[in-house]
């Protein structure tokens, strides 16, 4: 390469690089205040499988049918059927088959998950607005209607943990292979 190449390239490159500007430091933004323990706490809403941390309470089947004709059949079908959302009840026996129906009675492992879920997003239009005891009544009523709890059996803080779902062995626990 010539010389007058060579100037010709390195005064280019001095241009390019004399375009390039430094970023600034930018402050962070400011977003929000740091949230007091009690208003933490009251949104530490959780159930784990074991169901530590279940509320006070308790209610039967019984007790939740004119709760769910109420509050849930409108979305969910008179006996759990679903339509226009999701099935709840059925499908038992389906999820090796080629057309698996995924229930709360088919596919979720744990009864406490149940009683979570209603607590934090139902119904869909007013979540966290049920008491202790209508979410309870729920869980044992849609128990009830997937035939694993009996109508008049009480679900409480210490009996829900210990009703088996019939998935209960169909997931890996990926936690307990890494310990």
């Amino acid at each position: 390469m010539s010389t007058y190449k060579r100037l010709a390239a390195a005064a280019v490159a001095g241009l390019l690089a004399g375009c390039v500007t430094q970023p600034q430091p930018q402050k962070a933004p400011s977003l929000g205040t740091a949230a007091p323990a009690e208003e933490v706490a009251q949104l530490d809403i959780s159930i784990p499988p074991t169901g530590q941390g279940l509320p006070p309470g308790g209610a039967t089947a019984r007790q939740g049918a004119t709760l769910y004709a109420a509050k849930c059949a409108s979305c969910h079908g008179a006996q759990g059927g679903g339509k226009p959302a999701d099935a709840l009840v059925g499908g038992i026996g389906s999820l090796a088959t080629e057309r698996p129906v995924r229930t709360v009675g088919s596919y979720w492992p744990y009864a406490t998950t149940l009683f979570d879920y209603i607590r934090r997003a139902m119904p869909l239009a007013k979540p966290l607005s049920l008491s202790n005891d209508e979410v309870y009544a729920l869980s044992a009523y849609i128990l009830y209607l997937n035939g694993i709890v009996a109508e008049d059996e009480a679900m409480t803080a210490t009996t829900l943990p210990l009703v088996r779902m019939p998935n209960r062995s169909g997931f890996i626990d990926a936690w307990e292979q890494k310990r």
